[in-house]
Order: C-alpha cells, then sequence, then structure tokens
C-alpha cells in the first residue's frame, strides 16, 4: 500500500464523515504505552489518554491477548444463552466494587441510561413515587452521556441546542453546593446524579467534604445517589473510585472506559440487591453487554489496574505532576 499524507487522511474523513468533532489535524497510526505515532513518524506523549479509557496504556499486551485469544473462541452469542465468560466478568467486578450485583452494558452513555431507569424504577415501586412524576437532580456542568435524555439535562449549549424537547424529570443545582441541593430534594426526588469530579468543561473538583455530605442528605432524605465514576473510577483519582476519598459509597455506581482498557466497549452499574431488583427479565438489556470479548479483556484490564498498582502510581505521579 502506497504512503499517505496526513492531509490525504483528514481530507477523506472530512469528505465522507460527519463534522460532529473538530480534531486537530494529527493522524494518528500506532499506540504503545503512553505515547502515540502520526503517518509522519512524530511520536507525542498522550495526555489525553482517551478521557481514561487507556488508562492502563495503549495496547497492553495482556488485554490485547485476552482479546485475540476469545475473538478466536467465541465472540457473541445471543444472551438468550448463558456464557462461559461473563459470570467471572461480574463476579470480579462485584468484588473490586463491593457490590453485590452488575449490570453490564456497552458504553457510557448507556451505562448512565441504565442508572436513570433503576433509580426512576425504584422510586416508584419502593419509594412510592406516583408513577411518571419521579425527578433525578443532576448538576450544573455535567456532562453524563450523548443521548437525547441525557443532553436533555445539559446546561451546555452546544450539547443540547436544537435536540429538544428535553425530557422532563431533571432538575440542575449548583456543582459543589450542597445547601443549593437540600434545597432541592423534594418528596418526588428519586436520585442524584453526579460526577465527583467534573471534566467536561475544565476539571472542577468540589469542596472538601462534598461528597460525604451528598451521601448524607441521600441518606436522610431516602434518595439514591448515583455516581458516574466513568471518568474518574478504576484509579485515575489515587483512589480505586473517587468517593473512597470521602467514604461516600453511593447506591449506584456508573462504570466504563477504562474498564477495558480501551480495547472495546465495556460499561456497567453497580448496586446492591435493593436496587439491582427493579430489572426483570426484558426490562432492561443490550445485545453485546456481556459477550464474552468484553468479560475477558475486562478481565485481563481489571488485572493490570491491580497487578501494576496503577492507582497507587496515580497518587505518586500526581503529586509530581502538580509539583
Amino acid at each position: 500500500m502506497p504512503e499517505r499524507s496526513a492531509s490525504s487522511f483528514i481530507a477523506q474523513s472530512d469528505r465522507f464523515g460527519a463534522r460532529n468533532y473538530a480534531p486537530v489535524d494529527v493522524v494518528l497510526t500506532r499506540g504503545e504505552r503512553c505515547f502515540v505515532w502520526d503517518v509522519e513518524g512524530r511520536r507525542y506523549f498522550d495526555f489525553l489518554s482517551a478521557y481514561s479509557a487507556a488508562s492502563q496504556g495503549h495496547c497492553h499486551p495482556r488485554i490485547v491477548a485476552a482479546l485475540v485469544e476469545q475473538a478466536s473462541r467465541l465472540a457473541l452469542p445471543s444472551r438468550a444463552f448463558y456464557n462461559d465468560r461473563m459470570g467471572a466478568m461480574l463476579e470480579r467486578i462485584a468484588g473490586v466494587t463491593g457490590f453485590a450485583k452488575v449490570l453490564p452494558m456497552n458504553t457510557g452513555t448507556e451505562a448512565v441510561e441504565t442508572a436513570i431507569k433503576a433509580m426512576r424504577r425504584w422510586g416508584y415501586e419502593d419509594k412510592g413515587v406516583p408513577d411518571g412524576e419521579a425527578e433525578i437532580l443532576v448538576a450544573e456542568g455535567n456532562f453524563h452521556g450523548r443521548s437525547t435524555t441525557i443532553v436533555g439535562f445539559s446546561d451546555e449549549p452546544a450539547h443540547a441546542r436544537h435536540f429538544g424537547p428535553p425530557t422532563p424529570g431533571f432538575r440542575l443545582v449548583p456543582f459543589g453546593d450542597e445547601a443549593a441541593l437540600a434545597a432541592a430534594i423534594g418528596p418526588r426526588t428519586v436520585g442524584v446524579l453526579l460526577e465527583p469530579i467534573q471534566g467536561e468543561g475544565g476539571v472542577r473538583i468540589p469542596p472538601a467534604g462534598y461528597l460525604a455530605r451528598v451521601r448524607a442528605l441521600c441518606t436522610q432524605n431516602r434518595v439514591l445517589l448515583a455516581w458516574d465514576e466513568v471518568q474518574t473510577g478504576l484509579g485515575r483519582t489515587g483512589r480505586m473510585f473517587a468517593f473512597e476519598h470521602e467514604g461516600a459509597r453511593p447506591d449506584v455506581l456508573v462504570l466504563g472506559k477504562a474498564l477495558s482498557g480501551g480495547m472495546y466497549p465495556v460499561s456497567c452499574i453497580a448496586a446492591d440487591d435493593e436496587i439491582m431488583r427493579v430489572f426483570t427479565p426484558g426490562s432492561h438489556g443490550s445485545t453485546y453487554g456481556g459477550n464474552p470479548i468484553a468479560a475477558a479483556v475486562t478481565l485481563a484490564a481489571l488485572d493490570v489496574i491491580e497487578d501494576e498498582r496503577l492507582a497507587e502510581r496515580a497518587a505518586s505521579l500526581g503529586e509530581h505532576a502538580l509539583a
């Protein structure tokens, strides 16, 4: 195959692709560890790491080997059957998170949508909120995904413009302000959905103690707390999960990205039986959720995080970088 210039790749993508991204004029062709190379041979440090999806490094050999081995054996049976890899993945995620049950999906957006479903159904069936009137509190400046439901409660105009009408049932409160959160909780509030650290409009770290105070507010008012740790989870903040910095264990934990080491779309929610039992056969699902490749890749990705002590490395290297 003849060599091609970066400009030819860019022109091809721009001609045939929708312009829903505006990337810099760099065409990547290879990745290894913390480095990526472009088609003209330049090497770069990858400080984006696919927004934490590649926290284990690009093309980690253990994760690649797990994907290749499983792909050659069984890739995607129907969820009408069990498969011999999913159970081990579910048990491993349950062990890492400390929750009893796990519901696997693919993308972070899907996992957030699953958390919304869980909180709403719990609100109707357990808390007794009248059907169709459940409310979930979310934070200004949030970024939980790009489905029509999720962008409907975004206050970023570029995300929501002309995608309405917004889905009802959500109310925005200022991020990091527990007094505003407390004032917003009402009898029809079934859940609070927050990122422990916001990362879309610049990294926004809440005041010390905020996570713990949110946990206490939700407990006092019998409201479910869902931490969206798609970006902050799995070692990125120096702990396995950001909520651990303040002992603010949620009712629903949302995970994705680094769950597969950047090799394959894998996400999930984790919760205890009281929450997860709201899902019954046929009430929710995903063609690819929990497939054998996803399971094999996830097991390898979690092995790498733990064996290479990536949370501890993030803590020590983070101190070094800030200094």
